[in-house]
């Protein structure tokens, strides 16, 4: 269950602007039924320029429905330029923040309403990175490398899993995660570099407490974000020597291919950042505490 704040169970129960503008100006239409998010945004000025009129339809969650809620509420009675300006992290911090995993519905927002005024201005009503040439990188979802590159830039991230929370890329079949954590790179450059978890101890020996402490660190950093976008989780159980023993929460406790998470996921990311000795077991008699109410 999402965490959600009052503002955005408010805009979310008690929509503001829903509809189409009669005869607009501008339309805007973002994301597709296909993808699980579809937002189309109209509006209508006045005589003096400035947005009169704004209208949504959205096909999506809670988040979705209050964010582009609240975009409406923002920019009407400001002109196109003054709109322009207005920018996911806006429409977030007026609803008192969104779950990470869901930042990508702000994103939406922004995207449909730059959609809607190059539509008034005469341009193909989609998002802006299509018209400059954007080359596809996440095919499951259609987001091209210039989409990627904004939101690393706008919102200052530096993992696939921040990525894909964003703009959804990555969160398909996973197979364009390599060429996503180039282009953070290539943005956010030695950034990256700084936050990025030691590489595999060779040699030296880690005491208990280290391996413990670099196997938790990778879990929360590399492994858990991911579950987290599909309505999952993990917890350490425990570490003894060389096994490191998990158990799924969440979605991830009933999903079929969890022994291909556990083995192609988890264990590769403990690997990677920790040691080339370590493999992974499941405890899945271990209770959920988060899930259990007392009687």
């Amino acid at each position: 269950m999402w965490e959600y704040t009052d503002k955005v169970m408010d805009h979310f129960l008690n929509p503001r602007n829903v509809g189409e503008v009669e005869n607009p100006d501008g339309v805007g239409e973002v994301g597709s039924l296909a993808c699980g998010d579809a937002l189309k945004l109209t509006f209508k000025l006045d005589k003096k320029g400035r947005i009169a009129d704004v209208k949504f339809k959205t096909f999506g969650c809670a988040s979705a429905i209050a964010s582009s809620s609240v975009l409406t509420e923002l920019i009407k009675g400001k002109t196109l330029e003054e709109a322009m300006k207005v920018t996911n992290r806006d429409i977030a911090e007026y609803l008192g923040g969104l779950p990470e995993q869901k930042m990508h519905c702000s994103v939406m927002g922004q995207e449909a309403l730059e959609a809607a005024i190059s539509n008034y201005r005469g341009h193909a009503a989609i998002p802006h990175d299509h018209e400059h040439g954007g080359r596809i990188v996440c095919t499951c979802f259609g987001v091209t490398d210039k989409e990627i590159e904004r939101v690393i830039r706008d919102n200052d991230l530096t993992t696939v899993e921040q990525v894909t929370n964003y703009c959804k890329a990555g969160g398909g079949c996973g197979g364009c995660r390599g060429e996503i954590e180039k282009i953070i790179q290539a943005v956010q450059g030695q950034k990256v570099k700084e936050q990025m978890p030691p590489p595999p101890r060779k040699g030296k020996k880690l005491t208990t407490i280290q391996k413990i402490q670099l196997v938790q660190q990778t879990i929360n950093e590399q492994v858990r974000p991911a579950l987290r976008a599909h309505g999952g989780n993990i917890e350490l159980i425990d570490v003894e020597g060389d096994k490191v023993i998990i158990a799924f929460r969440g979605m991830c406790a009933q999903c079929k291919i969890s022994e291909f998470t556990m083995r192609d996921v988890v264990e590769a990311k403990l690997r990677e950042f920790v040691s080339e000795d370590l493999y992974v077991e499941e405890d899945k008699d271990s209770v959920d505490v988060q899930h259990v109410h007392k009687g």
